[in-house]
């Protein structure tokens, strides 16, 4: 029964921290605090349950230090205009007859270079939004589709801090999932395509507008120069390089371009790569262009240790067999997959943040994996199918409600999240013929 409370009262604040603006950790600090008791409660010494927590926190440090380096290179390609650039040059492949389709796409491709669906939404997300206002185009659509394409990189890019969250609690490379996590979402994706196309004729665009681009080149130099510290992460992923080191030979690339080419001082380039990247307050594009830096990663790394300490909690004392001993019955490929559905939307709708829902959606399924005799590069591409994009569906998950709050759209816009739809509901379909291909071939050929 104490469970139970612990988790009603967690959820509970959870949700009134994201309604009302509310930094996370503080109610991810009260449950900690209850779910403490409780093991308190059960016997355990407080000394025991202490270490319990540090043990599940310290276990996060290393994918922080990468939420680090994640946050320099945001705030480093803005001042670089490397981000300029590569919002100038999408804009620039817009289509009005099929707007909805190239912000999908344009947002998938976005995502991919720089890693981040907030990241995404903020620049060119806001920038499609707006030409979305002015044309006329269907605002619930046009948010759907950018939140959509804006996941599919922070699923799958080597500068996504969930993907490198994952490969770490999965102890997998990086590089070995992004290529199993391509392999799974190829025709999602372009079944995805054909959704967005075929909504783009409902609402197309009425007017196209320039304004923005206009306003990219009187505040930044832009040219193929400033895709430096982009292709750099490119190529080197293509050779497998250790992603802390591609990500700091980016920033460096950034920051020289920031000085030579965009002409910031030293000082000032090293400023926002701390503090995060931001423009005079008179410049139209101020509230597009800006954020990233190492403080702006320090809320989400304290969320991500706070989520740990749950999970060591958990892990020690057990609290979570219930669900484990369920969990652990699967005896499929698509048994597991199925129950990682289920287990990834109870952890978004309870964690409200992706790292939350990942570390308690993996920590619930590990074991029936392991049973199974499943890899580790299996258990890291189901999380990232299930409990990375499924966050992005709940409306009161952070995932989601940053995202609509960014681009002033509202709940409306979730049935046109059709990637995240589909991503989980094809691998769950396909996994499901696999199985009775497999029963039908023993029964008839054995």
């Amino acid at each position: 029964m104490d469970l139970i409370i612990c988790f009603i009262v967690t959820f509970l604040l959870l949700i009134l921290s994201v309604y009302k603006g509310i930094f996370v950790a503080y109610p991810l600090i009260i449950g900690l605090i209850l779910f403490f008791a409780a093991a308190v409660k059960r016997g355990y010494p407080v000394k025991a349950v202490l270490i319990m927590a540090y043990k599940g926190g310290k276990k996060s440090v290393l994918v922080i230090k990468i939420f680090v380096l994640i946050g320099a290179i945001t705030a480093v390609w803005m001042a670089s205009g490397t981000v300029s650039a590569i919002v100038y040059y999408e804009i620039k492949l817009l289509r009005p007859n099929i707007f909805i389709l190239c912000a999908f796409l344009i947002s998938s491709f976005v995502s991919l270079l720089i890693g981040t669906s907030f990241g995404t939404v903020g620049t060119v997300g806001i920038a499609l939004i707006v030409i979305a206002r002015s044309g006329g185009v269907n605002i619930a659509a046009t948010s759907g589709a950018i939140i959509a394409g804006a996941y599919f990189g922070d699923r799958c890019s080597p500068m996504s801090s969930s993907a490198s969250l994952v490969a770490y609690i999965t102890e997998t490379d990086i590089y070995d999932n992004i290529k199993n996590m391509f392999k799974s979402c190829i025709v999602p994706f372009f079944i995805s395509v054909i959704f967005y196309a075929v909504i783009s004729q409902i609402f197309p665009l009425h007017k196209s507008s320039s304004a923005i681009n206009d306003e990219i080149l009187k505040a930044f130099s832009v040219n193929i120069v400033v895709l430096l510290p982009a292709l750099v992460i490119i190529i080197f992923s293509l050779f497998k390089v250790n992603v802390k080191v591609s990500m700091l030979i980016s920033i460096i690339t950034a920051f020289l371009l920031s000085v030579i080419v965009q002409h910031n001082t030293i000082v000032n380039s090293m400023k926002y790569i701390i503090l995060g990247y931001s423009m005079d307050k008179t410049n139209p594009l101020y509230s597009i262009i800006k954020g990233g830096g190492v403080i702006s990663m320090l809320k989400t790394s304290l969320v991500v240790f706070i989520s740990s300490a749950f999970s060591g909690i958990f892990e020690e004392t057990g609290m979570l067999n219930i669900i484990e001993n369920i969990t652990y019955k699967a005896n499929s490929r698509y048994k597991l997959f199925r129950n990682m559905v289920i287990t990834g939307i109870l952890s978004s709708a309870f964690g409200c943040s992706q790292a939350i829902a990942v570390i308690l959606t993996h920590m619930l399924n590990k074991k029936a994996y392991e049973k199974n005799k499943m890899n580790n590069e299996a258990l890291a591409v189901d999380l990232e199918n299930t409990a990375i994009i499924i966050c992005a569906l709940i409306p009161w998950n952070i995932a989601l409600l940053l995202p609509i709050v960014n681009l002033g759209a509202d709940a409306s816009c979730t049935p046109y999240l059709f990637y995240l739809y589909i991503l989980p509901i094809f691998n769950l379909l396909f996994l499901k013929f696999k199985s009775k291909q497999k029963y039908f071939f023993c029964k008839h050929y054995t």
